[in-house]
């Protein structure tokens, strides 16, 4: 059971109207790292939940994300409010009317059409919120790994919503909102980390012959070394005959049915190309004459 307290969490004040920074901030309502999405993931991950701790702390952490999604939402009409009164009113000419919902030339003007200024399920770009922005699969180990992310994510767009307003009571709103999300990571690794083991995410352990292995695969200028291949816990595989085939195979092998076997070398036989021959293409019958005999300078290496 839910219930709404009408006092939002964080108080909203807004020094004037701005459509464009309203636009920005609807990142964080219906956007990929957004509240809402935050609350659906959580809340999610809560109902399935064995562990009675973690169970209680989702859905601790899922609410709180709601009551963000109500201050981001009250930061969008508050930004919006102005310029939908004028907008609702008509109390400007055409041009001037345009100038100020537009925002300073982002996708605003979009946002006070359509929806008249309220708080979108939509990201800054327009792109409609969808349940794809739900990444959980139902393993702590996994799921917690996931959280922690993506509050670390939802961070770094705040901090980037602060650095674009000079609005000093949509600043402190939304440092705080930034905040907690440092607050529900600390919450989430501590999580994780009270599950021993946690490493690796799931059951079933990895293969011992490749688990602590490296393969070099991108060399040339520019390969460098870290704790991500140290020697000291990696064993770092640099030649090239020596990442892959490890079963003495290498190759794709099926077995077939004898009618399927019959299917496939028909047509095998009937797709087959035949090497010996060098037939003239469309593409060719209309290339300039410098192509076709082949005198075209070749690119410089």
């Amino acid at each position: 059971m839910f219930a709404h307290n009408k006092r939002l969490q964080y108080t909203v004040r807004v020094s004037g109207s701005n459509p464009g920074l309203a636009n920005l901030l609807l990142e964080q309502f219906g956007g990929p790292q957004g509240e809402l999405a935050a609350a659906c993931r959580y809340f999610n991950q809560s109902i399935a939940e064995d562990d009675p701790g973690r169970r209680d702390m989702l859905m601790d952490i899922a609410t709180e994300e709601l009551s963000h999604l109500e201050v981001i939402g009250n930061l969008i009409a508050m930004l919006n409010k102005g310029a939908k009164g004028r907008l609702s009113e008509g109390i400007e000419e055409e041009a001037e009317m345009y100038r100020t919902i537009s925002g300073g030339g982002n996708s605003s003007h979009v946002t006070q059409v359509l929806y008249g200024g309220g708080p979108a399920y939509i990201n800054s770009g327009g792109q409609l919120w969808n349940a794809g922005y739900i990444d959980s699969i139902g393993d702590p180990t996994a799921d917690l790994r996931s959280n922690i992310a993506a509050e670390a994510r939802a961070k770094i767009v705040y901090e980037r919503l602060i650095n674009v307003t000079d609005d000093p009571g949509v600043k402190d709103a939304l440092g705080f909102l930034m905040t907690r999300e440092v607050a529900h990571q600390l919450s989430f690794e501590k999580a994780l980390y009270s599950l021993t083991p946690n490493y690796p995410p799931g059951k079933l352990p990895g293969d011992a012959r490749f688990t602590n292995v490296y393969f070099n695969m991108s060399q040339g200028e520019g390969d460098a070394s870290g704790p991500w291949n140290n020697p000291d816990d990696f064993v770092v595989v640099s030649n090239r005959e020596d990442q892959g085939g490890f079963d003495g195979g290498g190759i794709a092998e099926t077995t077939l049915s004898p009618d399927e076997s019959e299917a496939v070398e028909a047509m095998a036989q009937r797709t087959m190309s035949d090497p010996t021959v060098n037939p003239t293409t469309g593409a060719e019958l209309g290339a300039s004459a410098t192509v076709k005999t082949g005198l075209g300078t070749p690119p410089s290496v």
